[in-house]
């Protein structure tokens, strides 16, 4: 398996305490389990500090604000913020269908998938879980909702979404194994040559981590950050925009 190296990443902020990284999407958080050459954050942010350590995490397709701490101490306290659910994290979510209100709570329990390892499901005997969102703008098919965590479960926002019937536009996992976003899906007159295959859009989960506020560890005070969409996100939101227009 060829890897692909990282050359530079995105820092939003880094001081003594903490370090701040815009994660571009298909990248990992951290080193996998099984294969462990593969790139990451932590690995390239490891290169040229003393010490980083993993506060939260991002899926490896989920773009966005990430935050590492870069002292024993300092992660201790980042982790009590965490469990504590004193951090703020806001998430852009572009989902199918349009909701019936345009803001609204989900709370229902999450536990692992065990017929499908890697997944979550909603269960009674699962871990409380609770997602506040807001549609942000509405379009014929699809909506691109804010959606703001008070719990930090796995793919939380991808199942709370999935369960009320509005699954990420793109989700192999709990959008019927949809994997891309596709320009003939909202653009209804598509002209390709005889053998040309049209390119997605985005092929890659549409969720993006835009922003994070936490109590500074050290000096107390609230610090928030946050990350424009990147490229393939734009472009979607673009698209839509131009051929979707409720």
């Amino acid at each position: 398996m060829k890897v692909k190296h990282i050359s530079k990443l995105e820092v939003v902020y880094e001081d003594e305490a903490i370090v701040i990284v815009n994660k571009p999407p298909k990248l990992l958080s951290v080193p996998d389990r099984f294969a462990h050459e593969l790139p990451s954050v932590y690995k390239w942010l490891q290169k040229s500090r003393d010490e980083v350590l993993v506060v939260h995490r991002l899926d490896r397709e989920t773009s966005g604000v990430i935050c590492f701490a870069k002292t024993k101490e300092v992660h201790r306290n980042l982790c009590l913020q965490f469990e504590n659910r004193i951090p703020e994290k806001i998430y852009y979510a572009l989902t199918e269908g349009c909701f019936s209100e345009a803001e609204g709570t989900i709370e229902c329990n999450l536990a692992k998938d065990l017929a499908r390892p890697g997944r979550m499901l909603v269960q009674k005997k699962g871990k409380y879980s609770r997602t506040d969102y807001k549609v942000l703008e509405a379009f014929k098919h699809y909506s691109l909702v804010e959606a703001n965590i008070k719990t930090g479960r796995q793919h939380q926002i991808r199942v709370h979404l999935a369960y009320i019937g509005h699954p990420l536009a793109v989700d192999p996992f709990y959008n019927n194994k949809k994997a891309a976003f596709y320009l003939s899906q909202i653009k209804r007159r598509m002209n390709h040559g005889k053998f040309e295959e049209e390119r997605p859009l985005m092929t890659r989960i549409t969720l993006h981590a835009a922003y994070l506020k936490i109590n500074h560890p050290t000096t107390g005070k609230s610090i928030e950050f946050s990350a424009p969409y990147p490229k393939d996100f734009k472009a979607v939101l673009a698209q839509l925009r131009k051929h979707n227009k409720e």
